[in-house]
C-alpha cells in the first residue's frame, strides 16, 4: 500500500456547542478514490473546509506529504495541489466556460502572468485539455450562466483538472445529473484515479458510491464510526440503519 499523500490526525471542530467534527483521523494515497459517506449533517462537507483551510480546526493536524498545512489559507493550500470543489459551485457566470477554467490556473491579475509566451501556451493547452475530458470543447464560448446544470457540474471538475492537483476533494459532483451524464462523471473520476490522482468524495447515491470508491469512511454527528472496504461498510446494518434514519441512543 502507497504511502498517504494527504492524512488527517485527531481534527476537531465546535461550533458553540455543537461537534461538527470529532477527533477525526483519515488517510488519502495516490489513485486510491475514498467516499466519506453519512446522513446529512455528519460533519462531511465542514471536513473539507477544515482540510482547505476554508474554516480552522480548534485541534489536530492535517499533513500534507507528511507536513503540517494547518493554519494555511485557501489559495496557498490548492497553490500546494489540494483542489476542492463545492455543492454550489462557484462559478463567475457571466465569464465564458473557457475563461472559469483559465482563472482557475492564473493566480495573478490577468494583465500579467509569469513566464511569458510558453507559460501561456502551456496554460491554454491545459485548458484545452481539461475542456475535452469534460466534453466541453463545444461549450467554450458560452457564459458558464447559460450552461445546463450538467455542463455546470463537469464545468466545475474542468478547472480542478486544469490545475493539475494531486489532490481531488469532490463535494457531491454528481447530484442531479442525469444517468449519461452520471456516467461520464465516473468515467472521468476513474481516469483521474487511474493516472494517480488522490480523490475523496462526499456523495449520497449509494450506486455511485459502490461504482466509483476503493475506500468509504463513514461519518456521524461529527465522528467517524467506520472506515474500510465498500462491500464491508455497506453491509453493515448498524451504518446502513445511521444512513436511513435510524439514530444512535
Amino acid at each position: 500500500m502507497s504511502a498517504p499523500l494527504l492524512s488527517v490526525r485527531g481534527l476537531d471542530k465546535k461550533f458553540g456547542g455543537l461537534a461538527a467534527v470529532q477527533k477525526v483521523d483519515m488517510d488519502l494515497r495516490p489513485g486510491v478514490l475514498t467516499a466519506l459517506v453519512g446522513p446529512n449533517g455528519a460533519g462531511k462537507t465542514t471536513l473539507f473546509n477544515l482540510i482547505t483551510g476554508n474554516i480552522e480546526a480548534d485541534s489536530g493536524e492535517v499533513l500534507l506529504d507528511g507536513a503540517s498545512i494547518r493554519g494555511r489559507s485557501p489559495h496557498h493550500i490548492a497553490r500546494m495541489g489540494v483542489a476542492r470543489s463545492f455543492q454550489d459551485l462557484r462559478l463567475f457566470g457571466r465569464m465564458t466556460v473557457r475563461e472559469n477554467v483559465l482563472a482557475a490556473i492564473e493566480h495573478t491579475a490577468w494583465l500579467w502572468q509569469p513566464g511569458g509566451r510558453s507559460a501561456r501556451r502551456a496554460r491554454e493547452a491545459a485548458v484545452d485539455q481539461a475542456l475535452e475530458r469534460t466534453g466541453l470543447t463545444a461549450q467554450a464560448g458560452a457564459r458558464a450562466m447559460d450552461l445546463a446544470y450538467a455542463e455546470r457540474k463537469f464545468l466545475s471538475v474542468a478547472r480542478i483538472l486544469a490545475t493539475g492537483s494531486r489532490i481531488w476533494l469532490l463535494d457531491e459532483p454528481a447530484s442531479g445529473l442525469d444517468v449519461n451524464s452520471r456516467a461520464r462523471f465516473v468515467s472521468l473520476v476513474r481516469q483521474a484515479a487511474a493516472e494517480g490522482v488522490t480523490i475523496c468524495l462526499i456523495e449520497h447515491n449509494l450506486d455511485i458510491v459502490t461504482e466509483l470508491a476503493d475506500r468509504i469512511a463513514f461519518l456521524d454527528r461529527g465522528a467517524k464510526l467506520a472506515e474500510g472496504e465498500p462491500q464491508e461498510i455497506l453491509r453493515d446494518p448498524e451504518l446502513i440503519g445511521i444512513y436511513f434514519g435510524e439514530r444512535r441512543t
